[in-house]
């Protein structure tokens, strides 16, 4: 899309490709979560699309999050019901912070992460949805927990009353070809299936596959996602700045 669309016209254009993918793919219409990636862009233009009707934000990097959250929190009586995901790599010295701010968090793959993200959010404050990122395709320089271990973490976190798991979340290697992606996908989706299977009893019933971007949202719809997190495609590319943590 030429870099000169505005918001308005990138955000239609990803409401209708989503949508056809749906009805490509056999899936319930709506079902799949459009989930915006507001990283290294302005609070004016999460105000657009938020506008347009859309309440639930991508951040990855902490600093950065935090000013336009708190700059955001002015402006509830027009965006009353503003919710954000955090979806980047997580450090031990960021858990305080975003256990205070997010709703979600989409990419914990340590139980130390986990320990601290459940003794740290406030009381006053619902359980934070959790997804477990996975490194599906074994990059070293991904973050993710590997599949082996999936059980072993998301049982730990069934046992921490401040956490909720939702689901899991993968970013597969970059890939052009198609099937190559939902090969990745579908992977991901049976490790779903499987440890909803074993987590029976726990009291956990995950919902939530986050996963698809904007190269491969089709891919991830054909496998089962209920969220694809989408940036360039809505807010067109990316400036990043020295320091955005």
């Amino acid at each position: 899309m030429p870099e000169n669309v505005d918001i308005a016209t990138r955000l239609q254009e990803v409401v209708l490709r989503v949508r056809a993918a749906e009805k490509r793919f056999g899936r319930e219409p709506g079902s799949v979560q459009i989930l915006p990636v507001s990283k290294t862009r302005p609070s004016e233009d999460i105000e657009r699309v938020a506008c347009a009707g859309f309440s639930a934000f991508g951040e990855s990097y902490l600093q950065e999050a935090q000013a336009k959250i708190t700059a955001l929190a002015n402006t509830r009586l027009t965006h009353p019901d503003l919710e954000w995901h955090f979806i980047g790599p997580i450090q031990s010295n960021k858990t305080q912070t975003i256990a205070n701010l997010f709703h979600w968090v989409h990419s914990v793959d340590r139980e130390k992460i986990a320990r601290r993200l459940n003794e740290q959010r406030p009381e006053n404050l619902p359980p934070l949805n959790i997804c477990l990122q996975v490194n599906i395709s074994g990059e070293k320089s991904k973050s993710g927990i590997q599949p082996s271990a999936l059980f072993e973490l998301a049982s730990s976190i069934a046992e921490l009353s401040r956490l909720r798991l939702r689901g899991l979340m993968a970013i597969p290697a970059p890939s052009t070809d198609f099937e190559k992606q939902r090969d990745a996908f579908r992977a991901i989706h049976e490790m779903f299936d499987s440890l909803n299977t074993k987590l029976d009893g726990s009291g956990v019933v995950m919902d939530t596959l986050s996963m698809g971007m904007s190269n491969d949202l089709e891919a991830a719809i054909a496998e089962g996602s209920t969220m694809v997190r989408i940036g360039t495609d809505i807010f067109g590319p990316r400036n990043y700045p020295p320091d955005t943590t």
